[in-house]
């Protein structure tokens, strides 16, 4: 489930108003927010990580590699994407076409009928041997790909066609982790001048979209922050420490 957006902000206000510590504009909390929903969303790779290397847990509601899984499955996807060819080799540059992508997982490449074959994710130079040796040659059978940049390139090369339900083509389907949305506090100025949600069923304001069991620590993170934004080191040393604390407990 989602962060409600409302919900953190008049939390973060109302910490910051009971010591009267100062305030945070709905712009200064939108950038902090979305800074915010993206350290913890990459956090969930890292603590993946780490957790894989500790002995299993067998425990139904306490496998943290599982719980980790379940946070990072909500953003795998995949799309169908258009692959050129460029000077003899197939490409798709996904900053330009799905800038939505943040984690490349693994491309398929499917020719007609036939199952669709996993394309083998090389290094550079892996690639270049490949491509003149005619031993090691790719083929549609052995694709292999590398990754320059935000580009894929592929071999060998071969433009995807439209797939439909008539004529299946050359079709190249990428399986990926995408970006969560911006969180967005959306609202109108009332007759006092005050700030009024604009709730998210308007479309304009954007809850957080990691899970719903990290919103302790997106307050705390967004209070550590705004610390720093109204000049209180008081508040980013307490919302620190906080941090600090949850992620030790995490990791124990």
């Amino acid at each position: 489930m989602a962060i409600n957006v409302n919900t953190v902000y008049t939390s973060v206000l109302s910490i910051l108003n009971k010591e009267q510590r100062g305030y945070l504009t709905p712009y200064e909390f939108n950038q902090l927010a979305t800074q915010v929903q993206l350290e913890i969303f990459e956090s969930y790779f890292e603590n993946l990580n780490q957790q894989l290397r500790a002995p299993e847990n067998n425990s139904e509601y306490a496998d943290r590699v599982k719980m980790l899984q379940e946070k990072i499955s909500t953003f795998e996807t995949s799309a169908s994407v258009n692959v050129v060819v460029a000077n003899n080799v197939g490409t798709y540059d996904f900053s330009a076409q799905n800038p939505s992508v943040h984690r490349f997982g693994r491309i398929d490449y499917t020719n007609g009928s036939k199952l669709p074959v996993e394309i083998d994710k090389v290094t550079r130079q892996e690639f270049l041997t490949f491509r003149r040796s005619p031993l090691t040659a790719p083929s549609q059978d052995y694709p292999i790909c590398y990754i320059e940049g935000t580009t894929i390139k592929i071999l060998p090369a071969i433009n995807s066609t439209p797939a439909s339900p008539s004529a299946a083509g050359q079709v190249y389907t990428l399986e990926y982790v995408k970006k969560p949305i911006d969180p967005v506090w959306n609202y109108t100025v009332g007759s006092l001048g005050q700030y009024i949600f604009d709730p998210v069923a308007n479309g304009v304001s954007k809850d957080f979209e990691i899970s719903d069991l990290d919103q302790t620590e997106v307050i705390l993170k967004i209070l550590m922050y705004a610390g720093v934004v109204i000049r209180d080191p008081e508040i980013v040393q307490q919302a620190a420490q906080a941090v600090a604390a949850q992620d030790q407990l995490e990791q124990i």
